[in-house]
This record gives C-alpha cells, sequence and structure tokens, in this order.
C-alpha cells in the first residue's frame, strides 16, 4: 500500500513516537511510506532525524504548526491538498489534533480511498478555555464523517468522543500505542550503572516520573506531598525524567524546602535512553490530569516497576489496580501518597506488582501488535 501519515510537529513525545513506529513498522513490511510534518519547533527536543534517516520519505511543511494561525492553517492545508493529489496514496493516516483536523480535510478534497484518524488525546478537553473547547469539538464533529476509521489508544477515547456526538460507535477501532519492549526488557545500560551515574545507591527507592515538565504534568502534586515521604522515608529519590518550562520554577521549590539532595532531574532525554532510567526506578508515578493513554504507564511496567496513577482517561487500561500498581481517584492527593507509601515499604509487593504490569504490558503494547492491528484496518478487516 501507499500510505501517508500527517502529524503536526516531531517533538519528543507520545504521540510522535506512536506516528514514528507505525512508519517503520510499515516500511520494514515494504508498504511505500510518507511522513508529512511540521518543523519541530519548541523545547521538548525533536524526532526528525530518526525519522529522516529510517528509510521512509519525511516532507516537512513549514507552515505547519501547533498553534491557531489562519493563515497559515490554509497554506498548510493547500500543500497538502496538492501532494496528495499528486501522489494518490491508498491511506492518509493523521495524528494528533491539529494535522487531523487540517489533514483529514485535505484527503477528502484529494479523493482519498481510505482516511483513518488515531487519537492521542482528545482535543476538545485539551484547553482551559471552554470556547476553544468548544471550537475543537465543533471541527471534530465536522471532521468525523469524512473519515473512514477513527483509532483510539484507549477505551476511554472512544467513549468520550461518542458522548460529545462525535462520529458514530462503528468507526471506532481501539488499538494500544505500541513501542519497542525489548530495551525495556533488557535494558541497554544496567541499573546499577544508571543509578551510580545518578548518584543513587543500591539502597534508595526511586520514585520515578516520565514526563514533561508542563502544565497538566501533575509534578506539583509530587512536590506536595514530598516533605512528609522525604521525612518518613529517608532513602527515598525522586527521579524526574523531562524537561520544560516549570523546571526552573520545580527547582526553587524544591531548593525552599532543603530538598535538593532527594531530587534527580534527568532533563530531556532521547526515547532510546527512557529504558535504562525506567529501569534506575522502584516505582513509577503518573499524576497527569490529561492523557490519551500515557506511555509511562506501560514504560513502567515493561521495566517491571510498580504504577500508580490518577484515574483518568485510559489509565485503567494500562493498569490494574491492586494488581499491576494503583488507580487513585482523580487528583485526590492524599490517596496517591498512601499508595506511595505502600509501594516504598514493601518491596515484594513492589516486586510481585512489576512482574505482572511486565506481562500485562507485553501483551498490549508491543509495537509489532500496533503495526498488526494497522494492517487489519487499512485492508479493512476490522
Amino acid at each position: 500500500m501507499k500510505i501517508v501519515h500527517i502529524i503536526t510537529r516531531l517533538i519528543i513525545g507520545g504521540a510522535q513516537e506512536n506516528t514514528l513506529l507505525s512508519c517503520e513498522g510499515q516500511h520494514d513490511r515494504g508498504h511505500d511510506v510518507t511522513l508529512i510534518t511540521g518543523p519541530p519547533l519548541g523545547p521538548e527536543g525533536s524526532l526528525e532525524e530518526r525519522a529522516r534517516t529510517y528509510g521512509y520519505r519525511v516532507e516537512i511543511i513549514d507552515e505547519m504548526r501547533r498553534s491557531i494561525h489562519p493563515l497559515r492553517d490554509w497554506i498548510s492545508t493547500h500543500r497538502m491538498i496538492d501532494y496528495l493529489q499528486a501522489h494518490k496514496p491508498d491511506v492518509v493516516h493523521t495524528h494528533s489534533s491539529k494535522a487531523g483536523i487540517l489533514g483529514r480535510y485535505a484527503a477528502h478534497r484529494a479523493g482519498i480511498p481510505l482516511i483513518v484518524h488515531t487519537i492521542h488525546g482528545l482535543a476538545f478537553t485539551a484547553s482551559t478555555s471552554r470556547s476553544v473547547n468548544g471550537v475543537y469539538k465543533m471541527l471534530e464533529r465536522r471532521m468525523a464523517p469524512l473519515t473512514h476509521r477513527i483509532v483510539c489508544v484507549a477505551d476511554s477515547m472512544r467513549d468520550q468522543s461518542l458522548a460529545a456526538n462525535i462520529g458514530r460507535r462503528e468507526q471506532y477501532v481501539t488499538i494500544y500505542s505500541g513501542m519497542e519492549t525489548a530495551p525495556f526488557l533488557s535494558p541497554p545500560v544496567e541499573r546499577e550503572r544508571t543509578r551510580y551515574r545518578l548518584g543513587m545507591g543500591h539502597d534508595h527507592i526511586a520514585v520515578g516520573t516520565i514526563a514533561r515538565l508542563f502544565e497538566l504534568k501533575g509534578h506539583e502534586d509530587l512536590l506536595a506531598m514530598a516533605p512528609a515521604l522525604c521525612q518518613r522515608f529517608p532513602k527515598v529519590r525522586f527521579l524526574w525524567v523531562g524537561d520544560g518550562v516549570l523546571r526552573a520554577g520545580f527547582e526553587r521549590q524544591i531548593a525552599q524546602m532543603n530538598l535538593k539532595d532527594r531530587f534527580i532531574f534527568a532533563g530531556l532525554v532521547p526515547p532510546s535512553k527512557v529504558p535504562e532510567l525506567a529501569a534506575a526506578m522502584d516505582i513509577l508515578v503518573h499524576p497527569s490530569r490529561r492523557e490519551g493513554l500515557a506511555r509511562a504507564l506501560p514504560q513502567g511496567a515493561l521495566a517491571g516497576k510498580p504504577v500508580v496513577t490518577y484515574d483518568i482517561d485510559g489509565a485503567k487500561e494500562a493498569v490494574v489496580d491492586g494488581s499491576t500498581g494503583f488507580v487513585v481517584p482523580p487528583f485526590d492527593r492524599a490517596k496517591l501518597a498512601d499508595r506511595l507509601e505502600r509501594l516504598i515499604g514493601d518491596a515484594s509487593l513492589r516486586r510481585s506488582m512489576g512482574e505482572a504490569g511486565r506481562e500485562l504490558a507485553l501483551s498490549r503494547f508491543d509495537a509489532r501488535v500496533m503495526v498488526d492491528a494497522l494492517e487489519h484496518v487499512y485492508a479493512g478487516r476490522v
């Protein structure tokens, strides 16, 4: 098949990794794959080099940006229409909010026979502005009739979309976001070596997060409970993987609490480094306020770590409460702290939950499982 994927920008992020793994897997199977994207602007890093060096085509539309800009959006849309009309792919598969709207419209205008869209996170819940969310909801409703299949990374994405009157139930299919599992099972750098480099000893208990240091990721909740946890458990260390505009403020707050020796900032790392950092953790906590299904959840599980998360969106599809970790009511800091305390104080519980989580993650989140499922969608078998 001739397949074109479209995503707004190739920053380091879950939707972007999902898209690249789809392109790579389909290229390896002999399909003719093209990725259309905008420039990877912003502080979140770039996956453009990885995309360009794999072997499929990469087309950059400079006007494609995350923010709404009528002129740039018009230019981006018409450049996509021209490209699709010239190359006539069998499938156009869009990802992310902006590219999902502009790309599906362009594919419809170009007469593409199969238009697929993946919901990685709900656009109409992303903003604190009700008017902005309302606009996205209206646009998603208009794009749904142009879309042959809507792929969700969690059942909760489907349910919330249908509740918002977006599309028909028969359009939806859930395909969990795949990842390369082997590096998590056998990290390229052994655990103790990574911990030594980060300044941790063998007896420290690392409570880790894998998330951008941005709004809605929930780091503030961890800071609120950190003094009490650190006082009760002298060996606890917080390992934060990721970077962002809130880092300086977090560092100031940590210094004011006299906890600088308890927090380790690993910074922005390429996806290839995440497995060794996950292996260095003892617990993965993800207190985010908005996700589709956060990749950090299966990443922690694949590394054999118990996972603690708020019960938002698709969390329960990656973490089985009481078995592979804990799923606590949304934004309940007291319960989040309680579950962390239980795990910090019980090594055998951490071990048993980690083993159960790894088994679940391998069955649902392997990239090969995702690419197989997309093949069935494109062929009309699901």
